[in-house]
C-alpha cells in the first residue's frame, strides 16, 4: 500500500492483481475500449492494439496489470517508467480502468499498489498520475488519488501533436 494507506474494507470477492500476457490482449482491449469510450478518447481499437502490442515488448519499462475477479478480466493498470533529470527515474500511472460493476471494492486499490511495487523495483522516485478531463468533471478523481497517497504539485502538461 502506498504510504501506509489502509487496505480497502469492501473488497471483491478473491479481486487479484497480475501481469497481463499477450494472450490477454482481446481482454485488454475490451477493457481499454470500454475506458476510453467512457472518458471520451478517440484513440482507435486499431491504434490501441498496435499499442499494447509494442508496450508487451518493452518490458523494462512498461508493466500492464489486470485485475481479475470471479475469474474474469475487470481491470486494468497500465504503468511506465522514465528518466528525467531532476527526478532520476520516475514512473507513470498512465491508465488505470475497473468496470463500473467493480468500482468501490478496492480493485482500483489493488491496482494503484500494483503499479507502485513495480515503480519501486525499478528504482523509481515518484509514481505520478495524470489526469485528464476531456471535457468531463473529473474533481472525483483527484480525490481518490490523494485518498492513496498522490498530491498535486500544480503542475501542468503542456504537448504538441507531431
Amino acid at each position: 500500500m502506498i504510504a501506509g494507506m489502509a487496505a480497502p474494507s469492501n473488497t471483491a470477492a478473491n479481486p487479484f492483481i497480475r501481469a497481463a500476457q499477450v494472450d490477454d490482449l482481446p481482454e485488454l482491449l475490451r477493457l481499454a475500449r470500454a475506458f476510453y469510450d467512457e472518458d471520451g478518447f478517440t484513440t482507435s481499437t486499431a491504434q490501441l492494439e498496435a499499442n499494447f502490442r509494442v508496450l508487451f515488448a518493452d518490458t523494462d519499462d512498461a508493466q500492464i496489470s489486470v485485475a481479475v475477479c470471479g475469474g474474469r478480466s475487470v481491470g486494468f493498470a497500465l504503468t511506465t517508467s522514465r528518466m528525467i533529470l531532476e527526478s532520476g527515474v520516475v514512473a507513470e500511472l498512465q491508465d488505470l480502468y475497473v468496470e463500473p460493476a467493480h468500482r468501490q471494492r478496492g480493485i482500483g486499490t489493488l491496482l494503484v499498489d500494483d503499479a507502485a511495487r513495480w515503480a519501486r523495483a525499478r528504482h523509481a522516485t515518484l509514481l505520478e498520475v495524470v489526469v485528464a478531463p476531456n471535457g468531463r468533471d473529473v474533481g472525483h478523481l483527484f480525490s481518490y488519488y490523494a485518498a492513496r497517497g498522490f498530491s498535486d504539485e500544480g503542475r501542468r502538461l503542456l504537448s504538441v501533436v507531431l
